[in-house]
């Protein structure tokens, strides 16, 4: 029993030594990382440490002071100087002989090498001036480094100056027959003096010496000019530029007529110049073919619309030439057409002049004497009849467009561009020439054959009177002018109007648009009443020539048959029939 109470006496002693030494060891772990953690944090700290003093640059060791900078910059002046007085002895103590020798070659070696070392030196120069200059960039330094740098590029700028002007002198006298060495020196130092052009050694003011000779380095323009063979040249006159053949038309796409040109294979000659329209010029030209006799070509401007409109109104021409084979019915007649240099040319028979010429001729201020006016005014209405009897609206009647003779007894209809067929109806506010447009293509409302009526009526007007008879700046101030003649229009005729809008209200009162006074702006008058305030037969009366107790009866009839022409409503108006059987067109004028 004490034997067993021993044995776990000891096995306690043993667990508690055991227990106590598992404390100790413990305690011995923790003490060997805290000093492990303790020697990594040291290492750390000396890493740090080690890294921040390697960053920081060495302090210099020796300082260079400025009185050492001013004795370098002293000698680095006295050795340029040397080397500049050096390469000018070069020159101006050897002259220069007509032909290059042996001597001046041997010159020319050596100046080369002195350049070589002029250029090593200032490389060292320029590298021993940077070093100081790391150290100390004071401002007042820089500033005395650069000016003795500028002295020396001045320098070498007059020596190169005194190089090329003798080189060009020593080219301009020596002979042209030289051997291949001569030749090869002259031309390398030609190639030498171009290096030191293009890298802008020189100044703009040297100039070669001798005209004989030219620098095509230099900066002026002053080259020999030497006419030759081979010389080309170039008269930038406006009559030579129209010789060229790709210079056949203007800015606006018109031929640049010239009298004298032969064209359509030399059979027409051109003699002169008679207008130009929007559409084409007409010249008077010379056939050959037909005895010489005179015709006039109308040249359609080089544009595919105009281009088109000439192959419209060749075609009209054409169906009223089959129409009036015997040439009667006073519309101009078509001989020929070709197409010149993408022009499109018209042969039309040759006539003396238009009637606007005739109007200011012989008619400036009291119009043209009745007889003809009543001849004029018949020949234009039988036209019209042969224009309704094929179905075609002329649509620009006016006195530029009729023409006449020589001898100013006949009259002929021209200028079928605008024409069109009676069954074709477009509405354009702009057809027919403004003062002789008629109120329907104003308003846009279908029109007829009535449109030549109301031009044809404009247009005897002004062959009576010698004033245009409406004279609106647009269409608003046209229809104006209607009724201070013909006093309002009807709603119903108002209301057929594509345009009506723009000139009448809901209540069809016109609406008259003007400046106002003051501002200058454009403002809308509504016009509830509008009276006639024109006398037709007091102006005929007033205007026409030398008026007799037989004249003025033949101005009553005139006065009828224009009021009639110019009914504001297109179907109460008179077709071309009713005005060829008025008493003025069929009265003859009695004596």
């Amino acid at each position: 029993m004490q034997g067993f109470i021993l044995l776990v006496q000891n096995i306690d002693m043993s667990d508690k030594n055991a227990h106590s030494k598992s404390k100790t060891y413990k305690n011995y772990k923790r003490e060997e990382i805290s000093k492990s953690r303790s020697r990594n944090k040291s290492h750390k700290d000396e890493n740090k440490r080690s890294k921040m003093e390697s960053r920081t640059p060495p302090l210099p060791t020796r300082r260079t002071s400025i009185e050492e900078l001013i004795k370098k910059r002293e000698s680095l002046k006295q050795e340029l100087k040397k080397i500049a007085k050096h390469s000018e002895g070069d020159l101006t103590t050897k002259p220069l002989s007509a032909a290059p020798d042996k001597h001046s070659k041997s010159d020319y070696m050596n100046n080369m090498q002195s350049r070589k070392r002029h250029k090593k030196d200032l490389e060292d120069s320029n590298i021993a001036r940077k070093k100081p200059m790391l150290k100390d960039p004071s401002p007042e330094h820089t500033g005395d480094f650069a000016q003795a740098e500028s002295e020396d590029e001045e320098a070498l700028i007059e020596k190169s100056r005194q190089r090329r002007k003798l080189l060009l002198e020593k080219l301009s006298t020596s002979n042209s027959g030289g051997n291949a060495e001569d030749r090869m020196y002259a031309s390398s130092h030609k190639y030498i003096e171009s290096r030191n052009e293009s890298i802008n050694i020189s100044t703009s003011d040297s100039k070669p010496s001798s005209k004989q000779t030219t620098d095509m380095f230099c900066e002026t323009d002053d080259f020999s000019t030497k006419k030759g063979p081979d010389n080309v040249t170039q008269d930038n006159t406006e009559k030579d530029n129209l010789q060229l053949t790709d210079n056949w038309d203007d800015s606006e796409g018109y031929y640049n007529v010239r009298v004298g040109d032969e064209i359509d294979n030399n059979r027409y000659i051109i003699k002169s110049i008679l207008g130009q329209g929007v559409f084409a010029s007409v010249v008077r030209a010379q056939d050959n073919n037909d005895g010489n006799t005179d015709v006039a070509i109308k040249i359609i401007r080089n544009n595919e619309l105009m281009h088109k409109t000439g192959l419209k109104e060749i075609h009209f021409l054409k169906e009223i030439k089959q129409y009036d084979p015997e040439n009667k019915y006073h519309c101009v007649r078509l001989i020929h057409h070709f197409l010149h240099k993408n022009h499109l040319c018209m042969v039309l028979e040759s006539l003396y002049m238009d009637m606007r010429g005739v109007i200011k001729k012989y008619g400036k201020h009291h119009g043209i004497n009745m007889k003809a006016l009543v001849s004029y005014s018949r020949q234009l209405l039988v036209a019209l009849r042969l224009l309704k009897k094929i179905g075609i609206i002329h649509a620009d009647i006016k006195p530029d467009n009729i023409l006449v003779n020589e001898k100013k007894n006949v009259l002929k209809l021209c200028d079928f561009g605008s024409a069109s067929k009676s069954d074709v109806y477009e509405p354009t506010p702009y057809l027919v020439s403004r003062f002789y447009r008629a109120p329907e293509i104003i308003l846009g409302i279908p029109f007829k054959h009535s449109v030549d009526i109301w031009s044809t009526a404009c247009t005897m007007f002004e062959m009576a009177t010698g004033k245009i008879m409406f004279t609106g700046s647009s269409n608003n101030k046209m229809l104006k002018c209607f009724m201070d003649l013909k006093g309002k229009f009807s709603a119903k005729f108002i209301r057929k109007g594509k345009f009506k809008d723009q000139h009448f209200n809901h209540a069809n009162n016109f609406l008259l648009h003007k400046k106002d006074e003051f501002t200058g702006r454009e403002k809308v008058v509504e016009m509830n009443n509008i009276n006639v305030t024109r006398d037709l037969h007091k102006e005929l009366q007033k205007y026409c020539k030398n008026p007799s107790e037989n004249s003025d009866k033949k101005i009553l009839q005139l006065r009828d048959i224009l009021d009639k022409m110019l009914i504001l409503d297109m179907n109460h108006r008179y077709s071309v029939t009713d005005c060829l059987r008025h008493p003025f067109i069929q009265e003859e004028l009695q004596k």
